[in-house]
């Protein structure tokens, strides 16, 4: 340890700690209700810490400090610290992305179900989360097919002026273009209501009563309308699980630990059921981490965009009263984060630690980064990997497209694609790659631990010229590496080639090894990637260019039917009135866009 503590050097106040190791990076992030006193226990009984904390120490050079006026404002600062700089002995949720919801806008006149993965506190009901989009809308398209609630967004509602192909189907009643009673429309929101809210059981027995009532009354068709709308409830239901009494929203979070690490097993009920649940694994950390695997999940997880429920069942208790202050601000309602009270409450706990223990016992994709940054000669094993395939067509649309990977594996929210118009009519792609480590530096953190190139040693002396002459952080220069096609000039090849700054040949590494492989899966997951933006592109200029050829069409009105129809299909296929409802396009060109596309 090169690190010397003198406790004196601290405050005794609430904020937060960053550790950095000799390079200067930041290797951790802590949160303290007095720094002076947390610091100095990270430096004392050494040998009773986890072997995880004794190695974190061994290579702490430097402590920063930031103090906070409260516990619960060091608790923010730290959960915001570890999301942008993800220090390497933190405990990061890499699975950050948003689930699946039902909205309910119960604020229009006639309401919509539509599916969203971000809660706006807009006065709507969200209902879920799932964790699978295809069950989500599998639901939701049963759900339609018997509620015939409108599925059009506000403004095409507003502006519809004959109904669409919903309505032919008989899974919408229209109520842009109809008059439908506000009674009757709502009555089968307040139905929907019900079924998602885990009321289903008092649904089916309300639409069992109607049904036997219809029939009595010789209303067959209105009869089978019912019994296919009992049919779809149950079908939405079958694989939901009544596990609980109580009738309020619970998440469970419970451990369990294997030889590879710790898993986490995230239960979602509501009203009672079991609607959902989503496993996540850390490796390399045990039990002894647990306290800090809590609070780091809740702070992470449930950020203000996600759903979150009135009450969180945890195994043991953390730093519950900054974390109960801070969701209870983000949700906008009380919420109670509590430990098992009752032989219910164990039982639930028990069946998501035995998903957690399910989680930590598969076998993670992560060995063969360890076996990368032995090959590649890198600092440490490349938790998130930054690849970059330079693309035009013909020296037109010059674009960089970046995907990442972290932990092994592809993270698609993270891909990007940058544009260079300056570059227009070039085939320059080591200019493209140095302008994309421009635009890369300015977009900041999280920082690569590798960037690969699709190139040869031109390209990566381009981008490490880029980088030597504009990185300006404490932290040094992500490791960079390039992968080119081998003799044959084929994509995928066993012989394609690895190579490093500072080498003058390509790395020995054998064709078919595991880790060239999987840099080659890399390279070809950013060459699709860029190619299919690339293609895009392509056929969207190619389409507006066929508009402005249209006498009398000229660039901002291409742009405001592009806006509206998004397809020239459907601009040809459009009636005049509905060509006259788009905003900024009056009857009169209305009339005459329309006898343009019929004349071609």
């Amino acid at each position: 340890m090169s690190f010397e503590f003198i406790s004196a050097d601290f405050p005794s106040s609430p904020g937060v700690y960053l550790m950095k190791d000799s390079a200067g990076r930041i290797i951790y992030v802590g949160k303290a209700r007095v720094l002076r006193k947390r610091l100095s226990s990270y430096f004392r009984a050494i040998e009773k810490h986890t072997p995880k904390t004794r190695v974190l120490v061994s290579k702490i050079c430097s402590i920063d400090t930031l103090v906070t006026a409260t516990e619960k404002e060091a608790l923010l600062l730290e959960a915001s610290l570890i999301k942008k700089h993800r220090p390497r002995y933190n405990i990061v949720l890499r699975d950050d992305k948003q689930y699946v919801l039902f909205q309910l806008d119960k604020k229009s006149e006639y309401p919509r179900l539509r599916l969203t993965r971000k809660v706006v506190r807009d006065g709507s009901v969200y209902f879920g989360p799932y964790t699978s989009s295809y069950f989500a809308r599998e639901t939701w398209k049963i759900l339609g097919k018997v509620f015939p609630l409108r599925k059009c967004s506000d403004s095409s509602f507003k502006n519809r002026v004959r109904p669409c192909l919903y309505h032919d189907m008989k899974q919408c009643l229209g109520p842009c273009v109809n008059f439908v009673p506000r009674k009757d429309y709502m009555d089968l929101v307040h139905q929907v209501e019900m079924l998602l809210s885990g009321k289903a059981g008092d649904l089916i027995s309300s639409l069992r009563r109607e049904m036997e009532i219809a029939s009595e009354a010789l209303e067959f068709e209105k009869a089978a309308n019912l019994r296919d709308q009992i049919k779809a409830v149950g079908k939405t239901i079958e694989k939901q699980s009544v596990v609980f009494n109580d009738s309020s929203d619970i998440d469970v979070i419970a451990l369990a630990e294997s030889s590879q690490g710790v898993g986490l097993g995230l239960l979602f009920i509501r009203r009672g059921r079991l609607l959902d649940k989503k496993n996540f694994f850390w490796p390399g950390l045990s039990l002894e981490d647990g306290e800090e695997i809590l609070h780091s999940f809740v702070s992470q997880f449930y950020t203000s965009t996600k759903f979150i429920p009135s009450k969180l069942l945890v195994p043991f208790e953390f730093d519950m009263q900054s974390s109960m202050e801070i969701l209870t601000e983000r949700s906008k309602n009380p919420v109670r984060i509590v430990t098992p009270g009752t032989g219910e409450e164990k039982r639930l706990l028990e069946i998501a630690r035995k998903n957690a223990a399910f989680g930590a016992n598969e076998k993670k994709n992560v060995d063969i980064l360890d076996v990368l940054a032995a090959k590649l000669k890198l600092s440490a094993a490349p938790q998130r990997i930054e690849c970059i395939d330079a693309s035009h067509l013909g020296g037109e649309g010059m674009r960089v497209g970046m995907v990442v990977f972290e932990e092994a594996k592809p993270e698609k929210s993270q891909y990007r694609t940058y544009v260079f118009p300056e570059l227009e009519h070039s085939s320059d792609d080591y200019a493209a790659l140095y302008h994309w480590v421009v635009k890369r530096i300015d977009s900041g953190p999280p920082w690569a631990d590798l960037i690969l190139i699709d190139g040869g040693k031109g390209q990566l002396a381009a981008v490490e010229k880029a980088f030597a002459e504009n990185w300006t952080e404490e932290t040094p220069v992500p490791h960079l590496a390039s992968i080119a096609k081998g003799p044959t000039r084929k994509a995928g090849e066993l012989e394609d080639r690895i190579f490093r700054p500072g080498r003058k040949n390509h790395l020995p590494l054998k064709g078919g090894s595991p880790e060239l492989l999987y840099l080659q899966n890399v390279r070809d997951e950013a060459h699709r990637f860029v190619i299919g933006r690339q293609r895009k592109s392509r056929k969207k200029k190619v389409l507006q260019s066929e508009v402005l050829a249209l006498p009398g069409i000229g660039p901002k009105t291409a742009r405001l039917l592009w806006d509206e129809f998004g397809a020239v299909q459907k601009m040809k296929a459009a009636t005049v009135q509905e060509l006259a409802a788009v905003k900024g396009i009056g009857k009169k060109r209305a009339q005459q866009i329309f006898d343009a596309f019929k004349a071609v």
